[in-house]
């Protein structure tokens, strides 16, 4: 299989530090629960909280929709739960790629139910034109047309994950 790079690592080093920036900002003086989804956000959470420049409690929950398709199934399952109380805290579900709307809505439904007092996601790669259900992050690393991608904790099948750009699967 080819790739193509779509996004460097110096593009994707800048704009996390950006948003943890951004995120910082608006959560200063606040209880931040950030929920890395696992585990394609692994990449993407553990650059983006260390750039945060204030406290931050970490959490995950893996949910499933994929299995080895290049194409969600529709079917969300939650593998993983969340360990910490949400009760009262805001959360920053921090996801690699909402492509459908389905996956995120449904974590973002189930954090809402868990008591959160704000729920708000980011999210390294968006891509709007795929959306089947309607959802907006909060924030956003890149917004990218509909297309299969790897790399920066982005797999097909499990593999491809660390590939520290993110590039293009072609078969």
């Amino acid at each position: 299989m080819a790739q193509t790079t779509l996004i460097s690592k110096d593009q994707i080093d800048q704009r996390v530090a950006e948003m943890a920036r951004e995120i910082s900002t608006e959560f200063a003086g606040s209880d931040l629960i950030a929920l890395c989804v696992l585990k394609g956000a692994m990449f993407f959470c553990a650059d983006l909280v260390r750039r945060m420049t204030m406290d931050v409690a970490l959490d995950f929950i893996q949910i499933s929709s994929y299995g080895n398709q290049k194409y969600s199934s529709g079917v969300v399952t939650i593998l993983k739960e969340p360990q910490l109380d949400m009760r009262g805290k805001n959360v920053l579900i921090v996801e690699d790629i909402i492509d459908s709307g389905l996956s995120i809505r449904e974590v973002t439904t189930y954090i809402e139910s868990r008591g959160a007092a704000k729920v708000k996601t980011a999210a390294f790669l968006d891509k709007p034109k795929a959306r089947k259900v309607p959802f907006t992050p909060e924030y956003v690393g890149f917004s990218i047309d509909p297309q299969f991608v790897i790399g920066y904790g982005l797999d097909f099948a499990e593999k491809y994950r660390n590939i520290p750009e993110v590039q293009v699967l072609s078969d």
